[in-house]
């Protein structure tokens, strides 16, 4: 019988990165994902912003694991080869009687340790954003504030661990978890899997694990939030991201850059009971619009091309959870924003808890460094006539909007963890996110991954489980 020093429950990106950590210590380590990829959870659907870490209340960890996160992604991003831009952010006031929670936030920022926080009047804010709406009375300039790419993010960790020795396996649930003599025994995918430890990264189920094994019991509330997400011709807007005071329920709708050059804005924030429901809605879509345009004016919505949904894991207590919650159970629970910013912090400090706890070793052979496929239309225009000549399918054109090749797409697929569905390649490869969102490439797309894993087309799936785009063959197809 196998049995694992830790398992790993979630490939999002708190997951990924416990598990890239852990491939830094000799030892057995699997993550157990019960989707059909890494990234298809909270960490799919974010702003992908990279917070200064200004917001938080001092002494959380939140705000330690924030400020942390935020100071290790110049590093990460280099090694793992993804993009990351420090565009800097700003906080808008909109009414005079407000301006002192500016100089509150300021204070809070320097309390935990961020640097570059400055006050600007309302002229100084749109002398560096032109697009601000007059009303903005004031502003606090965060420098160090970032945007990424967390589907990169997420997939660059993730791959680096599995590099590293980790295992993963997906569509596997884990529906029990039971303490044993020297460790846990977890029922996942109708089998026993044996470790000496859990970490449990599970989202917004993370509270379901917990109380599993825990006698407190925790409260993980599934926090929607909408977003529109706006063509390239509208991504120079705004060259930082423009946050409103944030409020009880978060920071409030954002007007944002992204770093492959669209325009964000959201999200909204409402608690649902649903955790698995990531329906948008024609309200919540119009209060993006409505609140977007109090900070910035002249927003182009008929540039929309897509809006989605995300759940965010708010723990009642307002914190992360980063914890042994019982004998070789970690939790890395309630991981809403800042998650992503913080999660190469979370992920060192956890996996730090869990080296401590059974006395792991340095892995030597850690490679640190994790090179991305090339983007064929990114690179300079010899190299790229070169990786055409050494492969003439780097040259075939599958998404007309983001110039994706098949090349490209047959590296996603073939990669390490590499794509299984529409959407793992569209986030491998932004095959299907340009203007047509799939329109015209997702059905040469699931051509390709029909071909490539052996499968019939009534087989491929959008995202996993019960996500079918063929139902049937066509009557010429059958006679073919």
């Amino acid at each position: 019988m196998k049995r694992y020093d830790t398992v790993v429950i979630g490939a999002g990106v708190t997951g990924s990165a416990v598990a890239r950590e852990l491939s830094r210590r000799k030892g057995r380590f699997l993550v157990l994902e019960k989707a059909s990829d890494v990234c298809e959870g909270t960490s799919k659907a974010n702003s992908a912003i990279i917070h200064a870490g200004f917001d938080a209340q001092p002494g959380s960890l939140k705000a330690r694991m924030n400020v942390r996160g935020n100071l290790m992604m110049d590093k990460l991003s280099e090694e793992l080869d993804i993009p990351f831009r420090r565009v800097g952010a700003l906080v808008v006031c909109l009414r005079e009687e407000e301006l002192p929670r500016l100089r509150e936030l300021q204070e809070r920022g320097r309390e935990n340790g961020v640097e570059g926080l400055e006050l600007l009047s309302g002229e100084q804010a749109r002398a560096l954003e032109p697009n601000l709406s007059k009303e903005v009375c004031g502003a606090l300039l965060a420098k160090t504030s970032g945007i990424i790419c967390p589907f990169a993010l997420t997939l660059g960790l993730a791959e680096s661990a599995a590099k590293n020795g980790v295992e993963f396996r997906f569509d596997t649930e884990v529906t029990g978890l039971s303490p044993e003599e020297g460790g846990w025994v977890l029922q996942a995918g109708g089998e026993e899997v044996h470790t000496r430890t859990v970490v449990n990264a599970a989202g917004v189920h993370a509270g379901l694990l917990h109380n599993m094994v825990c006698e407190q019991k925790l409260a993980v509330i599934p926090r929607k939030g909408e977003y529109c997400l706006l063509d390239k011709t509208a991504g120079g807007h705004v060259g930082r991201t423009i946050f409103q005071l944030p409020g009880r329920l978060g920071k409030g709708v954002l007007v944002s850059p992204t770093v492959h050059g669209n325009l964000l804005l959201g999200p909204t924030a409402a608690d649902v009971e649903d955790p698995d429901s990531t329906a948008t809605t024609a309200a919540g879509l119009t209060e993006v619009m409505e609140k977007s345009a109090w900070g910035v004016k002249d927003i182009p919505y008929r540039q929309v091309i897509t809006s989605f949904m995300g759940l965010r894991a708010h723990e009642a207590g307002d914190d992360f959870v980063l914890a042994e919650s019982a004998p070789g159970f970690f939790d890395g629970a309630g991981i809403e924003s800042p998650g992503l910013s913080s999660a190469p912090a979370i992920g060192e400090y956890l996996a730090g808890l869990v080296t401590d706890k059974l006395g792991l070793e340095e892995n030597p052979d850690f490679d640190p460094i994790r090179r991305g496929a090339p983007r064929i239309a990114e690179l300079p225009l010899e190299e790229r006539a070169a990786k055409i000549a050494e492969n003439p399918l780097y040259g075939n054109i599958i998404c007309r909007c983001e110039e994706v090749s098949e090349g490209e797409i047959l590296d996603a697929i073939h990669g390490i963890l590499g794509a299984r569905t529409l959407d793992g390649v569209k986030r491998r490869t932004r095959a299907g996110m340009g203007r047509c969102q799939s329109g015209f490439c997702s059905p040469r797309v699931m051509e390709i991954l029909a071909r490539e894993l052996r499968l019939d087309l009534t087989e491929i799936r959008k995202n996993g489980g019960d996500s079918q785009i063929v139902l049937k063959k066509t009557r010429g197809e059958r006679e073919a």
